[in-house]
């Protein structure tokens, strides 16, 4: 019974220290308490829009914005679901492969938005020139655009696509709300990274490059434009049948083996188009 009793009292004499090390690991503030935090916290998952942006034009931005990821999902998805062998597909990418084609489209629709910046106070004082519905800041501040007055009198919804005499090939990019500000996304180096640019220069070309395989028109700003607007006009708008047009001319084979200009970001900063709708700076 003694012998018993020894062991006992030597057990616990022995387990003591050790609880009284672990309630003092377990008491908050320890040292080597870790503190755990979500894998993306700090996301953005809207569009910043400026405080010098009134209730209206804040409104139709952040709407335009939304008919953004609308068609840039719907291009995404058009090509997940087809890959390179839809005939859309091909006629604007060939048959390249579709990786940097649903990568453009997927970090409009799912990447962080807390990198770019829309405003209307026009700091650079460009919105009064002619025809000028928005500009990239350009070196001014690469990651912020501005929407000029114009861009309320003139941008269109989709929900108007195919209408009022439209069609991909002869209208301009920048009808709509939504390809307008695909445009300006990707100008910025958020979304853009310096990668999408502005390579062809007609609509006619974009067809020709496509045709021979261009490497280029995987990652230009225009090109990804009109695929995401003639595949939600031929899937979406009118079913099967979509507004696509007429390539007006067929010298553009030459243009298209010849050119090879990509503007630098200065450039693309004070680019006007030849839109008929709006000619807009770039």
């Amino acid at each position: 019974m003694f012998k018993a009793l020894l062991i006992t009292a030597a057990a616990t004499a022995l387990a003591a220290p050790t609880s009284v090390q672990l309630e003092t690991r377990q008491q908050p503030g320890a040292p080597f308490q870790q503190q755990l935090t979500g894998w993306n916290e700090g996301a953005v998952s809207n569009f910043p829009i400026h405080s010098s942006c009134n209730s209206t034009q804040r409104a139709q931005i952040a709407a335009g914005l939304n008919e953004t990821i609308l068609l840039a999902e719907h291009a995404k998805e058009h090509v997940l679901r087809w890959g390179n062998s839809s005939e859309l597909y091909q006629k604007y990418f060939g048959e390249l492969p579709p990786f940097q084609v649903i990568g453009a489209f997927d970090l409009v629709v799912s990447g962080d938005k807390g990198g770019v910046l829309f405003r209307c106070d026009d700091p650079d004082n460009n919105c009064h020139q002619d025809g000028w519905a928005g500009h990239w800041r350009g070196d001014n501040a690469t990651a912020e655009t501005v929407i000029c007055d114009l861009s309320y009198e003139t941008r269109r919804w989709l929900n108007s696509m195919c209408g009022l005499g439209y069609n991909i090939a002869e209208g301009a990019t920048n009808t709509f709300w939504a390809s307008d500000l695909l445009h300006r996304l990707y100008h910025m180096p958020a979304f853009g990274y310096g990668h999408i640019e502005h390579v062809v220069e007609t609509y006619d070309d974009v067809i020709e490059f496509a045709k021979n395989n261009t490497e280029t028109n995987v990652h230009d700003s225009d090109v990804l434009q009109y695929f995401a607007l003639d595949a939600y006009a031929y899937d979406i708008a009118v079913p099967g049948v979509g507004c696509p047009g007429e390539v007006s001319s067929s010298e553009s084979s030459e243009s298209a083996t010849t050119s090879s200009a990509t503007p630098s970001a200065s450039q693309a900063s004070t680019q006007t188009s030849s839109a008929p709708a709006v000619s807009e700076e770039q």
